[in-house]
This record gives structure tokens, C-alpha cells and sequence, in this order.
């Protein structure tokens, strides 16, 4: 399944790193936009994986191929 990515806001807070604003922005920059996934869980665990942080919340659409 393919999923568009709209809006996504990760947990940039952690106890031992703090990660700069613009490079916060970046990061959810990066992943905007179309996905490969299996489904909404896969979808979470490949971002999840390709981005290093957990997400707070995340906005996106089914795309029909």
C-alpha cells in the first residue's frame, strides 16, 4: 500500500540529546510525502526506523495506485 504523508510531529525529547529546532524541522521534512508500507502499523515502524525518533502523531491518506 502507498500512504501520503501529510503532517507528522515526532518526540524530539530525550533525557541525554536535544536535537537543534532547525534540525527538528528537517528531520520532519524528510519524512513528508509518499510511503510504502504494509499497512498504518508498518507504515509507523518504517518511519519510526528510517527517522531514529518515535512519533508523537501523524497525518496521512491512503493513496489508490
Amino acid at each position: 500500500m502507498q500512504f501520503l504523508v501529510k503532517q507528522i510531529q515526532f518526540d524530539f525529547e530525550d533525557d541525554n540529546f536535544e536535537l537543534s529546532p532547525t534540525m527538528q524541522e528537517e528531520v520532519t521534512n524528510d519524512h513528508l510525502g509518499l510511503w510504502e508500507a504494509d499497512d498504518e502499523d508498518d507504515l509507523i515502524e518504517e518511519i519510526t526506523t528510517a527517522s531514529g525518533w518515535c512519533i508523537k502523531s501523524i497525518d496521512y491518506e491512503h493513496q489508490l495506485v
